[in-house]
């Protein structure tokens, strides 16, 4: 009888601790901390997304691609997906903007041309 009472008094799980256990078997060290990921899905990175109470798990970026070569590249992507990324940290398109194309990781910053397959 007693184990049946220490069930009832268990307090349930919460929603972060959850996703953080996911998060964990995944191989993430933390919510909403992205990791280069190593699998055969053709996504570069991946990240636990943590927000209002819910957890999402997302792959995103194309792997093997050179991204944010030049400023003018970066300007197009962040055109191209603007809304998406606007949808916030429940979107690849954010966490693609904030890992792989964040200005202090533009290679060629006095470089403003891009032209499409360069």
């Amino acid at each position: 009888m007693s184990n049946w009472m220490d069930v009832l008094k268990k307090k349930p799980k919460s929603a972060r601790s959850k996703a953080l256990e996911r998060a964990k078997k995944k191989g993430l060290k933390g919510l909403n901390k992205p990791q280069r990921l190593n699998d055969d899905s053709g996504k570069s990175h991946h990240v636990m997304a943590f927000e209002n109470k819910k957890g999402k798990y997302i792959k995103f970026g194309q792997k093997g691609v050179k991204t944010n070569q030049t400023a003018g590249q970066r300007r197009a992507f962040k055109s191209r997906h603007r809304k998406n990324i606007k949808r916030g940290k429940m979107s690849a398109a954010y966490w693609a903007d904030k890992v792989k194309w964040s200005p202090s990781k533009t290679k060629e910053k006095k470089n403003k041309k891009w032209r499409k397959g360069s």
